[in-house]
């Protein structure tokens, strides 16, 4: 059976004819006023014409529709029909093409569905949620993570076995002439005097001084002090009171999504301590990486600090006081990596936040208005 259209719906009624079969009259003989395929459809025969460009509607606000005027009962031959039926508007249903076939997301008219309340609430706060959580993944997304790790390596052998130092101390009560940096360590190393890349500046009109250093140590355990050691002339009572202001390891490190230990005697003040009191800083130095997002590594190393004061004696008599700090290496190093989050990654999250949403929202929906249909009947129930 095949429906054809008529444009105009002032034209002569609808017509049944037979592609084998005798012509029917023009008034279509039979049953009249019956729709199509044995559903009852009102007649609006009655109904004002509509104004041209729209369609009219009655008072009840149904669309004007031409009244159906034949008979749709096939011919007893079982012959072929063709139905002509009048439309103010055009066909709303169409023969799919092949493609059409494969639409899983086949749309249903609203003249079908049913809003609610509840649906309208359901909607707004699942948007709202699903707004929110969009933008809580979207600021992961540009936000870009420092991601930690350990290992037992050593992360810088470029370096031939040396280890950066900076150090920037200062000392009120003790004239530069006298300040000195040693080194050694366990390789044998025994350095008095040290003065390569260093500088002295006088403080308190030269009563005291700031020793500001860059030197290297081999990564082997040692130490490197502060002292009076390679002064010509050895004065009776040193005061070593000072200030540490920096004492850093490796390059230096400022990230601010990285909180380590990278100086962490920076601002250590003694200047209450005993003036003829030396000082012990035992360290405990961490090989560090940093690598950014373009892959860049930069070394640097953290340390742990203990610390003790005390005046020593030997057997001859006092030992002149000096600040020491002792060092050794971790072998486990620690690594900070940048990474961001990859695209594919969030455009996965985004799906599931917004599918698994709409999923549970209209199960919701689903359940409250079933809930809602039942509790009408049984009050409709309870009436009757």
């Amino acid at each position: 059976m095949r429906l054809q259209a008529l444009g105009d719906p002032r034209r002569a009624p609808c017509r049944t004819q037979s592609q084998r079969g005798p012509r029917r009259s023009p008034s279509c003989s039979g049953r009249r006023g019956h729709p199509p395929f044995g559903r009852s459809t009102p007649s609006l025969r009655g109904a004002p014409a509509p104004s041209p460009g729209s369609p009219d509607t009655s008072q009840t606000g149904i669309p004007f529709l031409p009244s159906w005027d034949t008979d749709f009962l096939p011919p007893a031959d079982g012959s072929q029909q063709t139905i002509h039926f009048l439309s103010s508007t055009e066909p709303r249903f169409v023969d799919p093409t092949p493609a059409d076939r494969f639409d899983i997301y086949r749309k249903v008219p609203k003249d079908l569905t049913q809003p609610t309340y509840t649906g309208a609430i359901i909607s707004i706060c699942c948007c709202l949620f699903i707004l929110f959580l969009f933008l809580s993944e979207l600021t992961g997304f540009i936000t870009t993570e420092i991601v930690n790790e350990l290992y037992v390596d050593d992360p810088d052998k470029d370096s031939g076995g040396k280890i950066d130092v900076s150090l920037n101390i200062s000392l009120p009560n003790l004239h530069c002439e006298l300040v000195g940096l040693d080194i050694q360590d366990e390789m044998g190393r025994h350095e008095v005097g040290h003065i390569d890349n260093s500088m002295k500046i006088p403080l308190n009109n030269g009563a005291g001084c700031r020793f500001e250093g860059q030197f290297s140590i081999n990564k082997v355990p040692g130490n490197f002090h502060v002292s009076t050691h390679s002064a010509t002339a050895q004065p009776q009572n040193p005061d070593m009171t000072h200030i540490i202001h920096k004492l850093s390891f490796g390059d230096t490190l400022q990230v601010q999504n990285v909180h380590g230990a990278f100086n962490a005697l920076g601002g250590a003040d003694r200047l209450t301590s005993n003036p003829l009191a030396s000082h012990d800083y035992i360290l405990k130095i961490v090989p560090t990486v940093y690598e950014d997002k373009s892959g860049k590594q930069r070394y640097s190393y953290q340390y742990t600090v203990a610390n003790k004061e005390y005046v020593a004696y030997s057997h001859t008599g006092r030992i002149i006081p000096a600040i020491w700090f002792r060092y050794d290496l971790s072998p486990i190093t620690v690594k900070y990596t940048e990474r961001r989050q990859p695209l594919y990654r969030f455009i996965t999250t985004i799906c599931a936040i917004i599918g698994g949403t709409f999923t549970v929202a209209g199960i919701l929906d689903s359940c409250i208005f079933t809930a809602s249909e039942a509790w009408k009947k049984i009050q409709l129930g309870k009436m009757h």
